[in-house]
Protein backbone atom coordinates (compact mmCIF):
# COMPACT_ATOMS: atom_id res chain seq x y z
CA UNK A 1 0.00 0.00 0.00
CA UNK A 2 1.35 3.42 -0.96
CA UNK A 3 2.09 5.94 1.73
CA UNK A 4 3.74 9.34 2.13
CA UNK A 5 7.56 9.23 2.19
CA UNK A 6 8.37 12.95 1.97
CA UNK A 7 9.57 15.40 4.66
CA UNK A 8 7.71 14.73 7.91
CA UNK A 9 8.65 18.04 9.46
CA UNK A 10 6.75 19.81 6.69
CA UNK A 11 3.55 17.92 7.50
CA UNK A 12 3.88 18.52 11.24
CA UNK A 13 4.34 22.26 10.66
CA UNK A 14 1.32 22.31 8.37
CA UNK A 15 -0.88 20.82 11.09
CA UNK A 16 0.71 22.78 13.94
CA UNK A 17 1.76 19.86 16.13
CA UNK A 18 4.07 16.84 16.12
CA UNK A 19 2.32 14.18 14.02
CA UNK A 20 5.06 11.60 14.26
CA UNK A 21 6.02 11.48 17.92
CA UNK A 22 9.62 12.53 17.41
CA UNK A 23 9.46 15.39 19.88
CA UNK A 24 11.98 17.52 18.01
CA UNK A 25 10.14 18.25 14.79
CA UNK A 26 8.45 21.52 15.64
CA UNK A 27 11.07 24.18 16.19
CA UNK A 28 9.03 26.34 13.79
CA UNK A 29 5.60 24.99 14.70
CA UNK A 30 3.79 28.27 14.16
CA UNK A 31 5.34 28.88 10.74
CA UNK A 32 3.61 27.06 7.85
CA UNK A 33 5.89 25.16 5.43
CA UNK A 34 7.23 26.91 2.35
CA UNK A 35 10.44 28.52 1.18
CA UNK A 36 9.34 32.06 1.94
CA UNK A 37 7.30 31.49 5.07
CA UNK A 38 3.66 32.51 5.56
CA UNK A 39 1.98 34.58 2.84
CA UNK A 40 -0.30 36.39 5.26
CA UNK A 41 -3.35 35.37 7.24
CA UNK A 42 -6.03 33.50 5.34
CA UNK A 43 -9.68 33.45 6.31
CA UNK A 44 -10.66 29.98 7.41
CA UNK A 45 -13.79 28.46 5.87
CA UNK A 46 -15.88 25.53 7.06
CA UNK A 47 -14.61 23.49 4.13
CA UNK A 48 -11.00 24.41 4.91
CA UNK A 49 -11.39 23.47 8.58
CA UNK A 50 -12.95 20.13 7.68
CA UNK A 51 -10.27 19.41 5.09
CA UNK A 52 -7.47 20.19 7.53
CA UNK A 53 -8.95 17.81 10.12
CA UNK A 54 -9.18 15.03 7.54
CA UNK A 55 -5.61 15.58 6.37
CA UNK A 56 -4.32 15.74 9.94
CA UNK A 57 -6.02 12.45 10.82
CA UNK A 58 -4.70 10.68 7.73
CA UNK A 59 -1.18 11.78 8.57
CA UNK A 60 -1.48 11.06 12.28
CA UNK A 61 -2.34 7.42 11.59
CA UNK A 62 0.66 6.75 9.38
CA UNK A 63 0.16 8.65 6.15
CA UNK A 64 -2.94 6.80 4.95
CA UNK A 65 -3.71 7.61 1.34
CA UNK A 66 -7.02 9.22 0.33
CA UNK A 67 -8.59 6.18 -1.36
CA UNK A 68 -7.99 3.96 1.64
CA UNK A 69 -9.12 6.61 4.12
CA UNK A 70 -12.33 7.16 2.15
CA UNK A 71 -12.83 3.40 2.29
CA UNK A 72 -12.59 3.49 6.07
CA UNK A 73 -15.23 6.23 6.15
CA UNK A 74 -17.61 4.34 3.89
CA UNK A 75 -17.20 1.22 6.01
CA UNK A 76 -17.83 3.22 9.20
CA UNK A 77 -20.93 4.84 7.70
CA UNK A 78 -22.55 1.44 7.14
CA UNK A 79 -22.34 0.56 10.84
CA UNK A 80 -25.20 1.60 13.10
CA UNK A 81 -24.16 4.33 15.54
CA UNK A 82 -21.84 7.30 15.35
CA UNK A 83 -19.92 7.26 12.08
CA UNK A 84 -17.02 9.29 13.45
CA UNK A 85 -16.49 6.97 16.39
CA UNK A 86 -16.59 3.90 14.15
CA UNK A 87 -14.04 5.57 11.85
CA UNK A 88 -11.63 6.12 14.72
CA UNK A 89 -12.16 2.56 15.89
CA UNK A 90 -11.15 1.25 12.47
CA UNK A 91 -8.03 3.41 12.54
CA UNK A 92 -7.12 2.38 16.08
CA UNK A 93 -7.39 -1.34 15.33
CA UNK A 94 -5.04 -1.22 12.34
CA UNK A 95 -2.14 -3.57 13.09
CA UNK A 96 0.52 -0.85 12.95
CA UNK A 97 -1.44 1.30 15.39
CA UNK A 98 -2.04 -1.62 17.77
CA UNK A 99 1.72 -2.31 17.83
CA UNK A 100 2.27 1.38 18.64
CA UNK A 101 -0.48 1.48 21.29
CA UNK A 102 0.96 -1.60 23.00
CA UNK A 103 4.13 0.43 23.52
CA UNK A 104 6.41 -1.92 21.61
CA UNK A 105 7.82 1.02 19.62
CA UNK A 106 7.95 4.81 20.13
CA UNK A 107 6.28 5.85 16.85
CA UNK A 108 3.68 4.62 14.39
CA UNK A 109 6.27 4.88 11.61
CA UNK A 110 8.48 2.34 13.36
CA UNK A 111 5.46 0.12 14.00
CA UNK A 112 4.62 0.21 10.30
CA UNK A 113 8.21 -0.73 9.45
CA UNK A 114 8.19 -3.72 11.80
CA UNK A 115 4.92 -4.93 10.30
CA UNK A 116 6.07 -4.53 6.70
CA UNK A 117 9.26 -6.47 7.46
CA UNK A 118 7.29 -9.40 8.85
CA UNK A 119 8.37 -8.95 12.47
CA UNK A 120 4.84 -8.89 13.90
CA UNK A 121 2.76 -11.98 14.59
CA UNK A 122 -1.02 -12.17 14.95
CA UNK A 123 -2.10 -15.35 16.73
CA UNK A 124 1.47 -16.64 16.13
CA UNK A 125 1.26 -16.12 12.37
CA UNK A 126 3.35 -13.40 10.62
CA UNK A 127 1.36 -10.53 9.10
CA UNK A 128 3.08 -7.92 6.95
CA UNK A 129 0.08 -5.73 6.12
CA UNK A 130 -0.01 -2.54 8.19
CA UNK A 131 -3.72 -1.98 7.57
CA UNK A 132 -4.66 -5.47 8.82
CA UNK A 133 -7.66 -5.09 11.14
CA UNK A 134 -6.96 -6.76 14.46
CA UNK A 135 -10.10 -8.27 15.98
CA UNK A 136 -11.14 -8.51 19.62
CA UNK A 137 -9.46 -11.52 21.20
CA UNK A 138 -6.58 -11.71 18.76
CA UNK A 139 -3.03 -11.74 20.13
CA UNK A 140 -0.30 -9.51 18.70
CA UNK A 141 3.32 -10.35 19.45
CA UNK A 142 6.87 -9.52 18.40
CA UNK A 143 8.98 -12.03 16.52
CA UNK A 144 11.76 -13.30 18.77
CA UNK A 145 14.47 -12.19 16.34
CA UNK A 146 13.78 -8.50 17.00
CA UNK A 147 13.60 -8.63 20.79
CA UNK A 148 17.22 -7.48 21.06
CA UNK A 149 16.83 -4.41 18.85
CA UNK A 150 17.88 -1.59 21.25
CA UNK A 151 14.78 0.58 20.72
CA UNK A 152 12.44 -2.40 21.14
CA UNK A 153 14.33 -3.85 24.10
CA UNK A 154 14.28 -0.51 25.91
CA UNK A 155 10.52 -0.20 25.44
CA UNK A 156 9.88 -3.72 26.72
CA UNK A 157 12.00 -3.08 29.81
CA UNK A 158 10.25 0.21 30.60
CA UNK A 159 7.55 -0.68 33.12
CA UNK A 160 6.08 2.83 32.99
CA UNK A 161 4.77 2.32 29.45
CA UNK A 162 1.16 1.20 29.77
CA UNK A 163 -1.25 0.36 26.93
CA UNK A 164 -4.79 1.83 26.85
CA UNK A 165 -7.48 -0.04 28.74
CA UNK A 166 -8.81 -1.79 25.63
CA UNK A 167 -5.50 -3.61 25.29
CA UNK A 168 -3.62 -5.98 27.58
CA UNK A 169 0.13 -6.51 27.46
CA UNK A 170 2.48 -9.08 28.93
CA UNK A 171 6.10 -8.93 27.85
CA UNK A 172 6.33 -8.99 24.07
CA UNK A 173 2.70 -10.03 23.61
CA UNK A 174 -0.54 -8.11 23.67
CA UNK A 175 -4.22 -8.70 23.06
CA UNK A 176 -7.28 -6.66 22.14
CA UNK A 177 -9.70 -6.98 25.05
CA UNK A 178 -12.51 -4.91 23.54
CA UNK A 179 -13.26 -2.46 20.75
CA UNK A 180 -12.07 0.98 21.88
CA UNK A 181 -14.72 3.54 22.77
CA UNK A 182 -14.31 7.23 21.96
CA UNK A 183 -13.33 8.07 25.54
CA UNK A 184 -10.57 5.46 25.35
CA UNK A 185 -9.03 7.00 22.22
CA UNK A 186 -6.76 9.93 23.05
CA UNK A 187 -5.98 11.03 19.50
CA UNK A 188 -6.40 14.82 19.08
CA UNK A 189 -9.02 14.44 16.36
CA UNK A 190 -12.41 16.05 15.83
CA UNK A 191 -14.04 13.21 13.94
CA UNK A 192 -17.29 15.15 13.41
CA UNK A 193 -15.47 17.52 11.06
CA UNK A 194 -14.38 14.53 8.97
CA UNK A 195 -17.96 13.24 8.83
CA UNK A 196 -19.12 16.68 7.71
CA UNK A 197 -16.39 16.81 5.03
CA UNK A 198 -17.44 13.54 3.43
CA UNK A 199 -21.15 14.31 3.85
CA UNK A 200 -21.04 17.46 1.71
Amino acid sequence: MAHYTGPKNRLSRREGFDLFGKGNKLRRAQVPPGQHGPKGAKRSTDFGTQLREKQKTKRLYGGIMEKQFRGYFEKARKVQGKTGEHLLRLLETRLDNVVYRLGFVPTRAMARQLVSHGHILVNDLPVNISSFQVQVGQEVSLHEKILNIPAVKARLENTEIKPPVWLSKQGSKGKILSAPTRTEIDSPVNEQLIVEFYSR
